[in-house]
């Protein structure tokens, strides 16, 4: 039960990063908001670090090394996704992308499920589609370059929570630091190589700073539940985390929801609560 609430929680946080940065990059280069969102997010570790403790061996080094470089690509990759296409529609592709490898790797690696289990983590699958297939009369049909940039960051976000699971349970939030702090870098560095093609507009400082914020603390709640359960099962509630953008999408931006993302959401709901029993 630890690890499912945890889960949930990184979940609800991802949803409201993902929802601010995509709002943030609607009107400035996606790299803008990027370069304040992840030093924002490095700074919130960073202070976490002597209340959770960490341990920079070499295995948090590398894994975090590795997360970092990942880490950059989400970044970029989602939310220029976000701010060119329906927010209620490319995230949840994101999300289904960015469950199939950690739950692929948790299961290759001996992790076993119990009956609620085997039902609940496909049905959970399930409703991440169903939030983001059948588009209803006058939704928003994204165009072919944001689905294939939602693939890119599914993968990518795939990728980084593998690795940071992968660091050694008694790391602390090292894995978390080293991968915020490569991850800064390497915006840092492609933002001065590109300066002069991001724009003279001014950023959205403080939406961009929270997402990063929220992005820190989503990462923190599903390592910490990665190793407190099963990464097949943290993996696909985290999953979940459209649910917070699709409705935050429909509250502030107005998009619509169809009746098919209605009852993906309440799939969402019984999955979990299958999961929980598990």
């Amino acid at each position: 039960m630890i690890a499912l609430l945890l889960a949930l929680g990184s979940s609800l946080a991802y949803g409201c990063a993902d929802f601010l940065g995509g709002l943030g990059a609607r009107k400035v280069h996606v790299l803008r908001t990027v370069m304040i969102a992840a030093p924002a997010s490095l700074a919130v570790e960073l202070m976490l670090w002597p209340v959770l403790g960490a341990s920079f061996g070499v295995g948090a080094l590398g894994w975090g090394t590795a997360s970092g470089v990942a880490s950059a690509a989400a970044f970029s990759l989602l939310y220029r996704t976000l701010a060119i296409g329906p927010m209620n529609v490319l995230s949840p592709v994101t999300a289904l992308v960015s469950a199939i490898l950690p739950v692929g790797v948790g299961l290759f690696q001996g992790e076993h499920l119990g009956v609620a289990g085997l039902v609940g983590l496909p049905l959970a699958l399930a409703a991440v589609v169903m939030v983001s297939a059948g588009h209803g009369a006058g939704a928003a049909r994204p165009p072919r370059t944001a689905l294939l940039l939602a693939l890119g960051a599914g993968a990518a976000i795939a990728l980084q929570l593998v690795f940071l699971h992968q660091a050694p349970s008694d790391s602390g939030v090292a894995p978390l630091i080293v991968g915020r702090a490569v991850s800064s870098a390497i915006t840092l560095a492609a933002a001065g190589l590109m300066f002069r093609r991001l724009g003279s507009e001014r950023p959205a400082y403080a939406v961009s700073a929270a997402a990063g914020v929220l992005d820190s603390l989503a990462n923190l709640l599903f390592l910490m539940a990665a190793r407190s359960g099963d990464l097949a099962v943290v993996a696909v509630i985290t999953a979940l985390y459209p649910a917070g953008t699709v409705l935050l999408a429909r509250s502030v931006l107005a998009e619509r929801i169809h009746r098919g993302q209605l009852v993906g959401l309440g799939t969402a709901a019984v999955a979990v609560s299958l999961l929980a029993l598990t």
